[in-house]
């Protein structure tokens, strides 16, 4: 199965380089475990644009997050394991990594 591990943070700045080389190890284990498929680092709520095109006319074209929230999504991995309690235990040690909150979820 695979998941998406969304790393949550409330402050824009980045990793420290401590931090990073965590996060490089974290990752290299992930490969070897063949627990990678991706992950990546995103840019600060307030860089984002919402896109609503539900309607029949012009879509709606909105600068900055789609809510206003303290705690946002900073980050991901996407991993593959076998289960729950492996991917909670991947999890772990990814939130251990990079020193926030992380949030589990299974692809439906």
């Amino acid at each position: 199965m695979q998941y998406l591990v969304n790393v949550v943070y409330d402050r824009t700045t980045t990793a420290t380089d401590a931090e990073m080389t965590a996060i490089d190890a974290f990752n290299d284990g992930l490969r070897e475990r063949g627990a990678w498929v991706l992950a990546g680092g995103l840019a600060a709520p307030q860089h984002a644009t919402v896109i609503d095109a539900r309607g029949d006319g012009v879509p709606t074209v909105t600068e900055g997050p789609f809510v206003e929230t303290a705690e946002f999504v900073a980050g991901f991995w996407v991993i593959e394991a076998p289960d729950d309690a492996t991917a909670l235990e991947l999890a772990t040690a990814g939130s251990h990594a990079c020193h926030r909150k992380v949030e589990v979820r299974a692809f439906l």
